[in-house]
């Protein structure tokens, strides 16, 4: 039933909101086939709130609080990797809004922040340039082609949401750095990825430039690369693994990390100078 639920979620949603904006546009639809769609929307709700109630009621059983079983069947029935772009979006939002005020997220007093969005900053600007070009553009071409005003809308929409898209990608690179704390290192790329490493785990650090990296964040045998324009110009060298959690959830483990920031000396002194850390 959980599968099924999943299955029925990913498949009917994209299908209403087309649905939805053929009508808006006033596209003719047959009868038959708006009361299908309706059908389809409604079993769906049923077969998600039968599936949940089933879950909600098995964590009660296992003797979980009413707050704790909420959580579990919310996990349980929405896959990980929605949640986890649900959660990107949220993020980004709140980086926009950081920027603006001019702060940055886990810079603890004290931290040494070592930022990586300068070598990026150039090709997102690139991006937006020619976002908001095509966006005038399109909307113009369909204005002029007679195109119904609902598929101009949804267009229209769609276009703003990817410009809105470039902001939050440059405005969490600002606002969330590389971090280096008296007690970890935190490894970073915007919203996407979030790397803790404790400091006595680290066993050499040394500037090592690559211009060819491919990716962004990729693991590699034990070697995690967090690539910034195809670069990296750090690599961290650890005496135990540690768990990489990746942008969709995936796990791996990694003994040694490249990655880039815009300031490589200044993150290396500041690593240096840890008790727990050997000089190469």
């Amino acid at each position: 039933m959980l599968r099924a639920a999943r299955a029925a979620l990913f498949a009917v949603i994209p299908v209403e909101m087309l649905l939805v904006i053929l009508l808006v546009s006033g596209v003719p639809l047959p009868g038959p086939v708006i009361v299908a769609a309706e059908l389809a929307v409604a079993s769906m709700l049923v077969l998600e709130a039968v599936t949940a109630y089933w879950l909600f009621r098995a964590e009660r059983r296992g003797g979980a609080d009413r707050r704790a079983a909420l959580v579990a069947t919310f996990h349980l029935l929405v896959p990980v990797q929605v949640r986890r772009l649900v959660g990107f979006e949220l993020k980004g939002l709140v980086s926009i809004a950081l920027w603006i005020a001019r702060r940055r997220d886990g810079v603890p007093p004290g931290a040494v922040a070592a930022p990586y969005s300068r070598e990026q900053s150039s090709i997102l600007l690139v991006f937006l340039f020619v976002m908001v070009v095509e966006t005038v553009g399109i909307d113009l071409l369909l204005k002029a082609l007679d195109v119904p005003h609902g598929v101009r809308l949804a267009v229209l929409v769609a276009d703003l949401y990817g410009i809105l898209y470039v902001f939050m990608l440059g405005a969490a690179g600002v606002t969330r750095p590389h971090v280096v704390t008296p007690g970890e290192l935190r490894i970073r790329s915007g919203v996407y990825f979030d790397l803790r490493v404790p400091r006595e785990l680290i066993s050499s650090v040394r500037l090592s430039r690559s211009y060819n990296e491919s990716g962004m964040i990729t693991v590699t045998g034990s070697r995690l690369s967090v690539v910034v324009s195809s670069q990296t110009n750090v690599v961290v060298e650890l005496t135990e693994p540690v768990t990489v959690v990746r942008p969709l959830g995936g796990r791996a483990e990694a003994t040694t990390i490249r990655f880039f920031t815009d300031t490589p000396d200044a993150l290396l002194n500041a690593l240096r100078s840890s008790p727990h850390h050997s000089a190469p």
